[in-house]
């Protein structure tokens, strides 16, 4: 059964502090006057240039029998395209590139998994398309000891130091273990998800940090190796990423999305992918905390 979360419902999941802009679009809007509202530069190029980082299962990574890049967000990307009547120009970089590469006009938007977090939107806007947040995980020769979040205390936890489930992890240890008279975690900065799998299985660290979707991928991909260690240490939103003075792009962006919600196409890819959980029924502009 397909669970998915209105807006009020994603607040409801959500922690934080700042207060996001958010702007809900009717699903009565035309991907076709979408296409006509996009910058002219995209209009006459015919394409949207796309930064993405593929190693990062199962959002965007290449399949290791062809090599093609595939994923949750290059099937949404592809398809939003499609409803703007534009191609794709992929530009793959490194994670630390892309907000840079966004900002100086590198790229036209962010393809790749990324938080919406008020801290980002100084330069950045986004269009929030799934709920996502922050699982802590073991081994399974490790669950009888970490069975629930709070067994995270005076544990090794990794997480990768280039997104935000590193200050989260470090933030909720300062709260749930210090500010609760126990033993801190202690959190290691690792060099991304690949990395942290690896330290995991390797048992430099004793769980890890890392979304829930990809904790989803790598238990399927792997059965009986991993556990959940409790729930999410925070819950928010991935947005595609845009400059934050190209609301033209962002809002045509965000009609075309609310158009594959309607038409079902939304849905499938999530379902290809094994995501109907982390649904949303609203597109949103901003809303992550």
């Amino acid at each position: 059964m397909m669970t998915c979360y209105s807006l009020g419902a994603v607040r409801s999941l959500s922690i934080g502090l700042g207060t996001a802009l958010v702007m809900s679009i009717p699903l009565a809007a035309s991907a076709q006057t979408a296409a006509a509202a996009l910058p002219e530069k995209i209009k006459t190029s015919g394409s949207i240039v796309v930064g993405i980082e593929s190693t990062y299962p199962p959002m965007a990574y290449k399949d290791p029998k062809s090599n093609e890049r595939i994923g949750v967000n290059v099937d949404l990307v592809e398809k939003l395209a499609k409803e703007l009547g534009v191609s794709v120009k992929w530009e793959e970089m490194s994670f630390e590139q892309l907000m840079t590469s966004l900002t100086t006009g590198r790229i036209d938007m962010i393809g790749t998994a990324i938080s919406d977090l008020p801290s980002r939107r100084e330069k950045l806007t986004f269009v929030d398309y799934l709920v996502t947040g922050a699982q802590p995980f073991t081994t399974s020769g490790k669950k009888d000891s970490i069975k629930t979040e709070a067994d995270l205390c005076g544990k090794t936890v990794g997480a990768p130091r280039t997104t935000n489930y590193y200050p989260v992890a470090i933030a909720w240890s300062d709260k749930n273990c210090v500010g609760a008279g126990k033993t801190a975690a202690t959190v290691n900065g690792t060099a991304g998800a690949t990395a942290t799998r690896l330290d995991l299985k390797q048992g430099r660290l004793d769980a890890a940090v890392l979304g829930p979707e990809y904790v989803a991928y790598l238990m399927a991909d792997e059965p009986g190796v991993y556990a959940l260690a409790g729930e999410p240490l925070i819950k928010t939103l991935f947005g595609f990423a845009f400059n934050k003075n190209e609301t033209a792009l962002r809002d045509a962006v965000a009609t075309a999305l609310t158009a594959t919600m309607k038409s079902g196409a939304y849905k499938q890819v999530l379902q290809k992918y094994g995501l109907e959980r982390q649904a949303i029924t609203d597109v949103t502009i901003d809303a992550g905390t």
